[in-house]
């Protein structure tokens, strides 16, 4: 499949995604094209807010899980 098609296809998926994937990939796609902006100090306040949620809540992987899953790669 050439890379047109693989485009088309990807940006239809766009259509599907929840808002947390898209910043995710937007990041991506922004930092490859030499496009990083900082983010805002409420952004990353939220991001923070977020992350202490997730451990609080036990959704979080140990260093040696991170290991043990990075090996199978």
């Amino acid at each position: 499949m050439d890379l047109e098609i693989r485009k088309y296809k990807f940006i239809q998926k766009l259509d599907f995604i929840n808002e947390s994937l898209f910043d995710k990939l937007e990041s991506i796609v922004n930092e490859e094209m030499g496009e990083t902006e900082r983010i805002s100090l409420e952004q990353y306040n939220k991001e923070i807010d977020k992350a202490i949620v997730d451990i609080e809540k036990g959704e979080f992987y140990t260093q040696e899980e991170v290991r043990r899953i990075a090996s199978k790669w």
